[in-house]
């Protein structure tokens, strides 16, 4: 299906049509079995992308000397051979079609080798509001979470501290178990320092939500073509009839402006579980986030995911959601904002494979300035078995400026023939009798639509299932758009 384009000169409302497809065959993947230095070696491995190598090899550098766990350790290995078959992604694959990373490429890409100094820990701790394990430059530090307010059985920590030899049994097992990924996906699992486990054994509830906050000190100046890379990594485990929330903040130092923060969430959901994911991401404007968000989902879970993303000069989201048995709930709702030079991009893909199945997924954006695009690819795909499947896709877009552009790209593949399944899409800006109500009640034309501009995206962040997080969100929100107004003005 091909995308759709909208600027601002253009609004209308869209809605596609259903679309079904071919049964869905799985690619078989090769691995290539080469080392770094083998492909240094051979004059015929043409298909290598030299940047990629040279990153490699500077990710391979950066790794902390000391010898990583068996789970880490594999995890690398296998990302170092895709790695090395992959290029660098550019806008004539379909998946980058309306995402530039050039400037990513086209920068002095240094990855992050050791931790904060004391000094940067200690204006870190400063800033946070929040018990929470904090993520610095890509590296796990001493966090102001108590582990006393745990469960039995619950480990939340680093792999290298984990003692329990079963635990450690089960995330080498399923960790990395994922055959979707593209190369940012590759990079990370090369690339991370460490590993954070959340662990939540069977039937355990935990009360309060884990709150993963990760903060980039290093970073160039605006402007500056130096960019400092970091690859934060956590895996949660989730086992049968267990329950937790998990808060991730991703923001960035006071001065810290270019970097480039590329993080990887795995989610393993057992049957009957259920897990509450919040993700707000506010970094700087003139930062590169990218991230990838993997849920395995057994029969009968729940994975419900409320997404904020702000910040950027370029942000992308990649989530994946995979079914793996009846009865099972996926839940994506997201609210992107553009008020600068900025693309804010979602791919989703949810695959449906067992009857039973019910997803829904709301996308929202704002595109405030008219260098800004928001780009929406969104998957999901209805396999044979997975009949009575309960489907919905909706992605609603708000253009405030000239040449604010959007593309959005709902798919909605279905093989099964016993389903209820729909999606659609709406761009427009304000509509003159939304502003015509509250002019009518008196209200003046700015403030109207300042109210109706935040109302569009507070349809999303009163989704977020912790009021403190709500609060800290809507005040951001309201910061950005109100500086929008005064640099128009």
């Amino acid at each position: 299906m091909a995308a759709l384009t909208f600027t601002h000169q253009n609004l209308l409302h869209f809605t596609p049509k259903l679309t079904t497809s071919k049964p869905y065959l799985k690619p078989k993947r090769t691995k290539t079995k080469l080392s770094i230095q083998t492909i240094r070696e051979s004059p015929q491995a043409s298909f290598t992308d030299q940047f990629v190598l040279q990153l490699a090899d500077s990710l391979e550098d950066s790794l902390p000397s000391s010898s990583s766990s068996l789970p880490l350790q594999k995890l690398r290995d296998n990302s170092s051979e895709t790695l090395l078959s992959t290029q660098w992604p550019s806008r004539k694959d379909e998946s980058f079609r309306f995402t530039d990373t050039s400037f990513i490429k086209n920068s002095d890409i240094n990855p992050i080798s050791h931790p904060p100094n004391s000094l940067d820990l200690l204006e870190v701790s400063r800033d946070t509001h929040f018990e929470s394990f904090n993520f610095v430059d890509g590296f796990l530090v001493d966090s102001s979470f108590s582990s006393s307010n745990l469960p039995d059985g619950v480990y939340v920590g680093s792999l290298s501290k984990l003692s329990s030899e079963g635990i450690l049994k089960r995330v080498c097992e399923l960790l990395g178990d994922f055959e979707w990924g593209d190369l940012f996906w590759s990079v990370n699992g090369l690339g991370a320092p460490d590993l954070m486990v959340v662990y939540v054994p069977e039937g355990c509830r935990v009360e309060n939500p884990i709150y993963l906050k990760y903060i980039a000190v290093e970073g160039a100046d605006k402007g500056s073509k130096k960019m400092l890379l970091s690859n934060p990594r956590v895996f949660v485990l989730v086992e049968k009839g267990g329950e937790v929330g998990i808060v991730e903040e991703f923001v960035g130092k006071v001065g810290s402006e270019c970097y480039w923060t590329n993080s990887v969430l795995e989610v393993v959901v057992g049957e009957g579980g259920k897990v509450s994911h919040s993700y707000v991401q506010k970094q700087s404007l003139s930062a590169a986030h990218i991230k990838w968000t993997s849920v395995r989902q057994e029969k009968t879970s729940t994975y419900e995911l409320v997404e904020v993303s702000t910040g950027g000069k370029l942000s992308r989201h990649n989530v994946h959601v995979q079914q793996l048995g009846s009865d099972t709930v996926t839940q994506l709702t997201t609210f992107h904002l553009s008020v600068g030079d900025q693309t804010q991009d979602l791919h989703s893909r949810i695959v449906l494979d067992h009857p039973r199945g019910y997803s829904q997924q709301l996308h929202k954006c704002i595109v405030a300035h008219s260098s800004g695009q928001a780009v929406f690819d969104g998957n999901v795909k209805v396999n044979k078995y997975a009949q009575q499947t309960d489907a919905g896709q909706l992605t609603r877009s708000l253009l405030l400026e000239p040449r604010a552009a959007v593309n959005v790209k709902p798919n909605l593949q279905i093989i099964a023939d016993d389903v209820k399944c729909s999606h659609g899409a709406a761009i427009s800006d304000l509509e003159d009798s939304q502003l015509f109500y509250f002019q009518a009640r008196g209200i003046d034309l700015e403030t109207a639509r300042e109210a109706l501009v935040f109302s569009f995206g507070a349809e999303v962040i009163d989704k977020l299932p912790y009021s403190f997080v709500q609060k800290q969100v809507k005040d951001h929100v309201k910061a950005l758009l109100k500086s929008r107004r005064k640099g128009s003005s």
